[in-house]
């Protein structure tokens, strides 16, 4: 069962890894995996394209919204041995949960979206000047807030 002092913990770590670290997906990943496992390091270093909306383009779905899916899918997710037998419902049941709990608390679900609702603007994650206008930004510690929130949801979904 996935108690308050689990969700507490997931929800520091993956805020905290995110302030400290950088790549949300990771994050969520990481606290995830420390908490109640199903997570491989394979799977954290792959989800390292996923932060900054996908290569930091901005474009694509929050990382932290693509690394809680991966985790849902990690547990619930077909694996390769049993392609052709089955949609396997439940992990889209699952991802679907986090992706509107996600749209009713951000209204959103790409990394543009959220840069745009806390500050009004979006950051060119290419650039130096942009990092370092994000970093400045009350973008940055909002984010992992939301990171935070993320790893805290996936906990919940991941219970059967």
């Amino acid at each position: 069962m996935c108690n308050s002092d689990l969700k507490e913990k997931a929800y520091q770590l993956a805020h905290d890894y995110d302030v400290k670290f950088g790549c949300c997906p990771q994050c969520v990943l990481a606290a995830v995996q420390e908490t109640v496992g199903v997570v491989s390091d394979d799977l954290i270093r792959a989800s390292h394209t996923f932060g900054g909306g996908g290569g930091l383009k901005g474009a694509g779905t929050c990382g932290a919204l693509a690394g809680g899916l991966a985790a849902l899918g990690a547990k619930f997710g077909r694996d390769r041995e049993r392609f052709g037998k089955g949609r396997f419902l439940k992990s889209f049941q699952k991802g679907k949960e986090l992706m509107e709990r996600f749209e009713a608390e951000y209204q959103g679900y790409t990394c543009e979206h959220i840069q745009e609702k806390y500050t009004g603007k979006t950051y060119d994650m290419w650039d130096a000047e942009g990092i370092k206008e994000f970093k400045s930004s009350e973008c940055g510690p909002k984010c992992a807030d939301l990171t935070g929130k993320v790893a805290v949801w996936t906990l919940e979904l991941l219970e059967d």
